[in-house]
Order: C-alpha cells, then structure tokens, then sequence
C-alpha cells in the first residue's frame, strides 16, 4: 500500500472560494505542497489508528474553550506548516502545561508528527491534516494564547507576493483566534519577506511589533527551538529573523 497525497499547484495559495470568513469576508486558501514520498508501513498505520484519536474534527463545531480538547492544560496555541515538526515536538516536551493545535497540508509533515507524538507519549497535541484557512475559520474567538509561524513559503518572485501568508486579510483573520496580549511568532530567513511581514503588521489595527532593538529579532526568541529548515537557511548564508508582533 502506497499513500502519497494529491498533488497541488501551489503553496499558501490566495485563492478566493464561496466560502465566508466569521466578518463575512471571503475565505482565503493557504494550501501545503501536498505530494511527498511514500509513507512507510508504520506511518499508514499511525494514520489509520492514531490520527482519528488526535485530529481536529472540523465537520463539528469547534468548542467555546479550546482547552476541553486536552487534559489539564492552562493555554492553547497553534502552529500553522510546522514541516519536520521539530520545533512542535519541542515546544509541546517543554511546555506540557500547553496544548497545541498544529496544521500542515503536507502529508509527510503529519506522519513525522504522529512518529514522534506516539514515540514521545505526548497528550498535548490536536493534529490538522489539510488548508490552514479551514483551521483558521474552525478556530473561536480568543481561544489561543500564541501562533507561530515558522518559515513559511516566501514565494520569492514580486508577482507572487500576494500569495504569501502574511497579509492585511491574514492578519485580521489570525487576530481574531487570540487572547488580547496573545502573540503571532513569525520567523523567516527571507529579507524581503521580514520588509513584508512588518509593513503590513505596522499598518495593522491589531498588532503591534515588540521589538525595542535589532537584537531582539536577529536572535531567536529565548524558548525557540530550531528546525532543520533554518539549520539549511544558516549553511547558504541566510540569517534568519523573529519576530513576536502582540495583539493589541
């Protein structure tokens, strides 16, 4: 048995479908380089048998208080692509006061997930296999402390800039699902996407960017724990930057 997942013409793509925002804005589509390698025999039984028991079920109403879909957590975050899910698996082993709702449309990011949640005995993450904006719309009102957003496709080309994730639209949508003083953690190794990010946070009603000075986003924040995207990103020469921009 061979699963690969659908091939997808694009990454994050800003598409406009029927479907509405909760402000009644059109829904805006950031879709996952879907197709992958083939899973392993471990990795198919891990979907059939423990993905069902940690997905996010977005065919229900999402509840009131996130926190209800864990045991004895006192906060909820999200991260939206987590890729190899290593700064997930980290941040859910140090923090198992949190429970974290992780989203990736990739089907080899969900099986390195389900790898280490089974091996790692770890109670404190709901899985999301599929388009973040479905997530984002399922999400309620000011239920998660913090989302993280960690190098995302910068889809460097001018004419392709629209597709990328931060947006005035993105934002507004991501303001909605925090508490106020929650954060949104962005970090990229892409110049002109951190020239990007912040000219549209600093235009942004609901954000403000925390930064006092440079070196408090030249250097990662003091829980960061790494990738091995960014490991790559240092090897060619890319310094990566992070920012926490804080709802208002």
């Amino acid at each position: 048995m061979e699963w690969r997942a659908a091939p997808h013409p694009g990454h994050e793509m800003n598409q406009r479908d029927k479907n509405s925002t909760h402000d009644g804005h059109p829904a805006r589509a950031f879709f996952g380089r879907r197709k992958g390698h083939p899973l392993r025999a471990r990795q198919i039984e891990l979907f059939e048998t423990l993905l069902p028991k940690i997905a996010v079920d977005l065919s229900k109403p999402a509840p009131a208080d996130l926190k209800t879909l864990f045991g004895g957590v006192d906060n909820v975050r999200l991260e939206i692509g987590f890729g190899g899910a290593e700064h997930l698996i980290a941040q859910a082993i140090a923090n198992p006061q949190s429970g974290f709702i992780a989203g990736d449309g990739y089907i080899n990011a969900i099986a390195k997930a389900l790898i280490a949640v089974e091996d790692k005995a770890l109670g404190n993450i709901r899985l999301h296999h599929g388009d973040a904006s479905a997530l984002i719309d399922w999400l309620p009102a000011g239920g998660l402390s913090r989302v993280d957003l960690l190098y995302p496709d910068p889809w460097p080309k001018r004419k392709h800039w629209k597709r990328r994730f931060i947006q005035h639209d993105s934002l507004a949508r991501l303001a909605r699902l925090l508490k106020a003083g929650g954060e949104l953690r962005f970090a990229t190794d892409i110049a002109d996407y951190a020239v990007h990010a912040l000219a549209r946070v600093l235009r942004s009603k609901d954000f403000i960017w925390t930064a006092e000075n440079s070196a408090h986003w030249k250097n990662p924040w003091p829980d960061f724990s790494g990738t091995r995207y960014e490991e790559k990103a240092k090897r060619e020469g890319r310094a990566p930057g992070y920012f926490i921009f804080r709802k208002k």
